[in-house]
């Protein structure tokens, strides 16, 4: 069994169906979920859905052993950041090579780096009159939004369309492939398929 466990910042939507989408599955579970701020709802969400969780801080993450402490005696085998705003330290990195992975609510590596998450993302592709927005699915590296692209999905930007309303169409593509592409890089289909043909 793999065992995941998820990084988030806030509402948690993305981690919700991330559980949900991987309970009952024979390989790979969602068992822990880590946040940084102790007001956030995916907190909430998480104790509902049976999930344990873990407040830390930013020392605690960036200058103690105490989340690698627990991801190892909790036997997490991959993490995944799912609105999680602080960038991973290098003894994750090294922990987990290849198996920490990001999605960011745009077309990387246009409209990627720090301080460019949520809304402030949609504004800026409303702004430019881009064409089409979408999400990129990455693994990270010690760069925000800047780790090796997976799988992309796009979806077109009409007239009309409000940062608020094009936030709607990324969560949709991400509600609908994130869960997936989570399960393809765990474990890759016998036949050896491209992620890219997902799309």
């Amino acid at each position: 069994m793999q065992r995941i466990a998820i990084f988030a910042s806030g509402n948690g939507s993305n981690a919700q169906r991330i559980i949900e989408y991987f309970q009952g599955h024979p390989k790979i579970q969602v068992t822990l979920v880590l946040c940084n701020n102790p007001d956030a709802f995916v907190i909430e969400r998480a104790r509902n859905m049976h999930i344990p969780s873990v407040i830390f801080t930013r020392h605690d993450l960036y200058h103690s052993n105490h989340l690698q402490d627990i991801l190892s005696v909790q036997g997490i085998d991959f993490l995944v950041l799912a609105g999680f705003l602080w960038l991973i330290p290098n003894y994750l990195l090294q922990a987990y090579p290849s198996r920490i992975i990001n999605i960011h609510p745009a077309l990387l590596p246009n409209y990627g780096g720090k301080g460019m998450y949520g809304k402030r993302v949609h504004e800026a592709v409303i702004q430019s009159n881009d064409k089409e927005s979408g999400i990129s699915i990455h693994y990270v590296n010690e760069h925000y939004d800047d780790g090796q692209i997976i799988f992309q999905a796009k979806c077109p930007i009409e007239p009309g369309d409000t940062p608020e309303s094009l936030a709607n169409k990324v969560h949709d593509l991400e509600y609908r492939h994130y869960p997936e592409i989570i399960e393809k890089v765990i474990e890759p289909s016998a036949d050896g398929a491209s992620l890219m043909e997902l799309r």
